[in-house]
């Protein structure tokens, strides 16, 4: 089959793909004589081979600190005594959930597939909440730029631009303000506050970039000579002061004006009418008259403006009224200005006005937050009210609200009331369903037991199944165990039994019935964090501190959880294993910084204070060599760890920033890893370095385009290593030409010429063997590899073997791949692709490795459910795939057994499997052909 070009650098997971920082290093290298990439390459490779044997010379000066004979009392490290089993209880999920999630999914791709433009952006925001209880952040991103595409009214693009850019949280980058333009019409503060549905423009440039001529441009004439040839035939008294206008022309503002002026009032047969009481100035009755000959605003003063604004309701002047929201909107651009315009607009019914204070407001979050005139608005119900009465008041407003509040503090005030506002918000079923739960979960949060039940009762009589888990909680609480067993209990006999359904029932039993629960739990969903911690705390509660460890590693060797980090470390120094406490916290505290230990009584900052002493004290010189072994054994956790304490050194140096990022990421977790980038924007002290980070956010984030633009300024600033590298990346994430491809490996190389330390040369040198394998460049790509792995760019045997396996060496390839598994800590990707080069036992041996290692990883279903499906096992089949679909829906997953129910003729299963990957991709070719070919068969079966 005919590689594409970058196909495989583009599928590598994070934990082992293009952007994650390793080392590689440039071995003495063989002539090729037939390399097939010429002599400019060759002599490319040789001349790198030379540098970076000059320059991965590593210190030997590997002096540590002799360790400090301090006597800590165990007392002090553990004021609140070891983790015990009673306290422990799972955390109940804010998000939506259901017992069938792609039955859910199915439901809503038809939903937005048969949904006109004006209910279409609504179905993509309950997409969103859906995706929202998800991993992957990318799915919630993509379904809250689908929603504000199809959006029409103002309001709603005000409130999911302003959603869109907080999910970037640009307001922590230094320089910025809340009404920056990122250049396109979906997040440009300008393009919202104008009407209509137009979706085939919204990634357009909008007039912010210079796409466009403003409408101030266009609306500006002299009038003079017009005043000349007017005939003022009647004026305005005002005070002592007159305003001579023309009448037909002020008729023309208004019915009233027009019945007024020629309608047989008194008015109609004077030359001089007295305005002194309709509450408008000289000032601004001239204003009017100007207007109502010129319909320009653009020369008055915002106090001028709003008096107009004033008389045009008073007198129903439609067109005054249009214009002067229209201008004022265009003139608020801070947060003072908005708290001082929008009670001019709530006041005088401005639609505009107002939507765009609410956009300052909504991109001035989370800050605004604290502000108590903007609490005001937003939580109390008058507020709602007020701007309920022109149309701001919605659900998808608080639905954004209650994720800022509920994630800055999920016991406050401020948070019932948003929460509260979201309820009366609510008209659709799952907008009922959310609202209910989330408000059930901040009270039960806040030891609120029985409110915290009536809401999750609420929630449960809307249809939202895993609310129950939340009426049994509360009950629980109040003491009502075996009430709450029943619900749980009843909720397993009517529908297919879940992990999490197992993890709350073993809360509300004992003895071997729990522990029975906890296992069924770990087996249907080991994603699931409460079971191994309670299995941990019951071994230490036996005294096997050794066992209890091991019992994290098991999740935590797949997924970085704060909560497991903190009771590894907790259960460490129980064991008086200072060091390896400190290097959790460590990783602990780049997670989630403000992290508060024991149950949430000591800050995890704190805790470092009191183990540094106890554990080895290195230089920023050890640091970066031991930071170097981590990252060749593959030990990301010690990574974050090592990182942590050199910028605890040096908190300004943004290149560990961005490490620390590039590791997040490998560990999937990309909220944090969005911090880092920011800070190592934020501390950067040059242009072209700014620019980078600024383009990884973009990229992180969806906007390629704009990344590309960032890394090409970048670039021309100063040519660097992460530039061209930037460059090379995002570039890669398409369908390339040949042509382009190799365009690819010139940026690759143009990094690989720039100043850069060994982790992320080798990083390039990896990158680049995988385009010259796409590129049939093998040899070439073999002496990438090769010079990877002499500087300990441990991933570097995965694609060596990969050229060992196409050049028909598939021992080697296997041998390759055994080499990485002695190596890396986290080798569950090893045993995967070495499954690739070995015959059908091995393979399966080496994928049921994989799946215990790393159950999240998709292939090894695949390939079992394919071998059952071979050997007419078809319910097996389907079964293996359902075991991880339960737990992880995923595209490929989802389509596979789609395909496997075609054709065993299960034409409704194939659809609604169809139905729900369509919903996580609704562009995949694959399926969308499969989908059809099912409905046809499944329509001619109905027949």
């Amino acid at each position: 089959m005919q590689h594409n070009p970058f196909t495989t650098m583009r599928s590598l997971n994070l934990a082992e793909g293009c952007k994650g920082t390793q080392v590689y290093a440039a071995p003495p290298q063989q002539q090729q004589p037939n390399g097939g990439g010429g002599g400019g390459s060759d002599k490319f490779l040789q001349h790198l081979q030379d540098h970076l044997r000059v320059n991965s010379i590593r210190s030997k000066s590997s002096r540590t600190y002799p360790q400090s004979n301090v006597v800590v009392s165990p007392d002090s490290l553990l004021p609140f005594g070891l983790p015990l089993t009673d306290l422990l209880e799972p955390h109940i999920d804010p998000s939506l959930k259901f017992p069938d999630l792609v039955d859910r999914m199915a439901e809503i791709y038809r939903r937005i597939d048969n949904s006109d433009q004006s209910e279409r952006s609504g179905a993509y925001l309950e997409q969103c909440a859906v995706f929202r209880g998800l991993s992957d952040p990318k799915l919630f991103r993509r379904s809250l730029r689908c929603s504000r595409q199809h959006a029409v009214d103002v309001h709603s693009k005000v409130v999911l631009s302003s959603w869109l850019r907080f999910e970037r949280r640009e307001d922590e980058l230094i320089g910025t303000t809340s009404m920056d333009c990122c250049g396109r019409i979906l997040e440009c503060p300008k393009a919202t506050l104008v009407s209509g549905y137009d979706p085939e423009t919204i990634y357009d440039p909008c007039l912010c970039s210079g796409g466009g001529v403003s409408v101030s441009d266009v609306q500006e004439c002299s009038t003079s000579s017009e005043e000349e040839a007017l005939d003022y035939d009647m004026a305005f008294c005002i005070g002592d002061e007159e305003v001579r206008c023309v009448r037909y022309k002020i008729a023309s503002l208004s019915r009233p004006f027009k019945a007024m002026l020629y309608g047989g009032f008194n008015e109609m047969k004077r030359g001089t009418i007295n305005f002194t009481h309709n509450g408008i100035s000289v000032e601004g009755m001239r204003a009017a008259e100007i207007f109502s000959r010129t319909s320009q605003l653009d020369d008055f003063p915002p106090h001028v403006v709003l008096e107009l604004l004033k008389l045009a309701n008073r007198f129903c002047c439609d067109e005054l009224k249009a214009r002067c929201d229209e201008h004022l909107a265009r003139l608020v651009g801070s947060l003072d200005e908005a708290m001082l315009l929008i009670e001019y607009g709530l006041e005088e019914a401005a639609y505009l006005l107002v939507a765009a204070c609410l956009q300052v407001f909504l991109r001035e979050l989370p800050s605004s937050m604290h502000n108590p005139n903007v609490i005001k608005i937003f939580c109390s119900v008058e507020g709602r009210e007020r701007l309920a009465s022109l149309g701001h008041a919605s659900f998808k407003l608080y639905f954004f609200l209650s994720q800022i509040a509920m994630e800055d503090d999920m016991k406050s005030n401020t948070t019932v009331m948003i929460l509260e506002r979201l309820v009366e918000c609510a008209v659709e079923n799952w907008e009922k369903q959310l609202a209910c739960h989330q408000l059930g979960v901040v009270m039960l949060e806040r030891k609120e037991y029985k409110d915290a039940q009536r809401w999750f009762n609420i929630a449960v009589e809307a249809g939202h199944v895993y609310s129950l888990v939340g009426v049994a909680r509360s009950k629980f609480k109040r003491d009502h165990r075996y009430s709450a067993y029943k619900i749980i209990n009843s909720l397993m006999s009517d529908n297919v039994a879940t992990g999490w359904m197992h993890q709350e029932r073993s809360l509300y039993c004992s003895g071997k019935e729990k522990l029975l629960d906890l296992d069924t739990a770990t087996e249907l969903d080991p994603t699931l964090t409460f079971p191994y911690k309670f299995r941990a705390v019951a071994l230490v509660e036996e005294n096997q501190f050794g066992a209890a460890i091991a019992e994290l590693n098991k999740i935590l060797g797949f997924k970085a959880s704060p909560d497991c980090l903190e009771m590894r470390a907790w259960i460490s120094i129980g064991k008086e294993d200072y060091e390896g406490a400190l290097k959790d916290i460590r990783a602990l505290l780049t997670l989630e910084p403000n992290f508060m230990m024991f149950n949430g009584k000591i800050h995890a900052d704190h805790m470092v204070e009191l183990l540094r002493p106890l554990a080895q004290q290195r230089s920023q010189a050890d640091c970066w060599m031991q930071l170097f072994d981590h990252w060749s054994t593959v030990d990301d956790i010690g990574s974050l760890a090592v990182v942590h304490d050199m910028l605890a050194n040096d908190p300004g140096n943004s290149l560990l920033r961005f490490r620390q990022s590039l590791l997040l990421l490998r560990l999937n977790c990309q909220k944090a890893a969005m911090r880092c980038l920011r800070l190592a924007r934020n501390h950067s002290k040059l242009k072209h370095e700014r620019l980078v980070y600024e383009g990884w956010i973009l990229y992180d984030t969806g906007h390629r385009e704009e990344a590309l633009a960032k890394a090409e300024e970048s670039i021309s600033t100063q040519r660097s290593f992460e530039a061209f590298f930037l460059k090379a990346y995002a570039l890669a994430d398409s369908t390339l030409d040949p042509k382009s491809a190799e365009y690819v490996i010139q940026l690759l190389e143009e990094a690989l010429r720039c100043p850069s330390d060994a982790l992320r040369k080798g990083q390039a040198l990896n990158n680049l063997g995988s385009v010259y394998v796409d590129c049939e460049k093998l040899d070439l790509a073999g002496d990438c590899y090769t010079n990877a792995l002499n500087i300990k760019h441990t991933r570097a045997h995965q694609g060596l073997a990969r050229v060992f396996h196409l050049k028909n060496q598939r021992k080697a390839a296997y041998d390759e791949m055994t080499k990485l598994i002695e190596k890396a800590q986290n080798n569950a990707s090893a045993y995967e692709k070495r499954s690739e080069y070995c015959d059908r036992e091995m393979a399966q041996s080496d994928l049921s490795l994989a799946t215990q290692l790393d159950p999240l990883r998709t292939y090894p279903y695949r390939y079992r459910a394919a071998v059952l499906m071979d050997d007419h096992k078809e319910n097996e089949a389907i079964e293996e795939l359902s075991r991880a679909i339960s737990f992880k829906p995923d595209l490929q997953l989802l389509h596979l057994r789609a395909a496997f129910y075609d054709s065993m003729g299960e034409g409704a299963s194939a659809v609604k499997d169809c139905e729900a990957a369509l919903c996580m991709d609704p562009g995949h070719a694959d399926t969308l052909e499969l989908y059809n070919k099912a409905r046809e068969s499944n329509a001619a079966d109905q027949k």
